[in-house]
Parts: structure tokens; C-alpha cells; sequence
């Protein structure tokens, strides 16, 4: 089941960070790097966040989140953010959350970046239409692959 999470509520928030915390462990594998700045994200960032959480769960469980942000004047849904528990890999559940996305938030395109190494999430937005657009070296040492997805909004037909 997807529902919007309440990232204010610190309990919430504290089981949201715990899966951002083991998938991107899991990230920071992948890339090589020891140094992963999203690992590093506090507490009070999930729950001041102006951002939107979904949360997919399992038997009550939270097995993952997507991340959005629509808070932006160009006109796109950038995906901040999509992690799934370890414990939940492989199951289809990122690709759940993309296609709710997509149904949910209307609009020309969509954005998303993640590691070049990440060949996973690479993967996974390849499958689902994203096509490079940019990469780039972050001052953290890591290779960076940006993502775009143009679509048809039926609302300006």
C-alpha cells in the first residue's frame, strides 16, 4: 500500500530515515565511496522537510520511500529520492512507486539523478523511460547521472 507520510511526525520520521539510512548504505557500497553525504542527512531535515513523502508498506511494515519535490517554478517533479529497505530489494517496489508518481503528479516531465555506479536505480529508470540528460563530478568525489523523462500531460490537450 502507497500512502502520503507525515514527515513532521517524529515517529514517522524516524522510521523513514531508518530506510534511507540502510538503502543508501547499500548505495554507498555500490559507488565505492566512504564519504556519502545522503547518510549524513539529520533527523529535523526529514521532518522540516517542504518536500512529499509516500511511503509503500508491506503488512504495516514501511519498506520504502519516494521522495518529491514539486516546489520548483520550472515546471517539473523532480524525484528527490527513492529507497527501498534491503530487506525488500527485488520485490518490484521501486517500480511501484515510480508509476504511482507518475499517476499521481501531473506533468511534462520528470527528473531524477543518482550515482553512475548505481547500476540498479540506472536500470530501473532506463525501464521505465528516464533518459540521460547530464553527469557530472560532485565535490564529494562521486559521479553523478541526471535523468529526464518528457510526457504527454493530458490536461493540456
Amino acid at each position: 500500500m502507497i500512502e502520503k507520510l507525515k514527515n513532521s511526525d517524529l515517529e514517522i520520521a524516524k522510521k523513514m530515515r531508518l530506510i534511507f539510512q540502510a538503502s543508501y548504505k547499500v548505495e554507498a557500497k555500490l559507488l565505492n565511496v566512504t564519504n556519502f553525504p545522503p547518510l549524513k542527512r539529520p533527523l529535523e531535515n526529514y521532518t522540516e522537510s517542504n518536500t512529499e513523502f509516500y511511503g509503500y508498506s508491506i503488512n504495516e511494515i514501511l519498506a520504502a520511500v519516494v521522495e518529491i519535490d514539486t516546489n520548483n517554478n520550472n515546471n517539473y517533479i523532480l524525484i528527490r529520492s527513492l529507497v527501498v529497505h534491503p530487506d525488500f530489494f527485488r520485490q518490484g517496489i521501486a517500480g511501484k512507486l515510480i508509476k504511482f508518481v507518475f499517476e499521481t503528479f501531473k506533468s511534462n516531465l520528470f527528473v531524477v539523478e543518482t550515482g553512475l555506479e548505481n547500476g540498479p536505480a540506472t536500470k530501473l529508470y532506463e525501464k521505465f523511460g528516464f533518459v540521460e540528460v547530464h553527469q557530472w563530478d560532485t565535490n564529494h568525489g562521486i559521479r553523478k547521472i541526471k535523468f529526464e523523462k518528457h510526457t504527454k500531460n493530458e490536461s493540456t490537450t
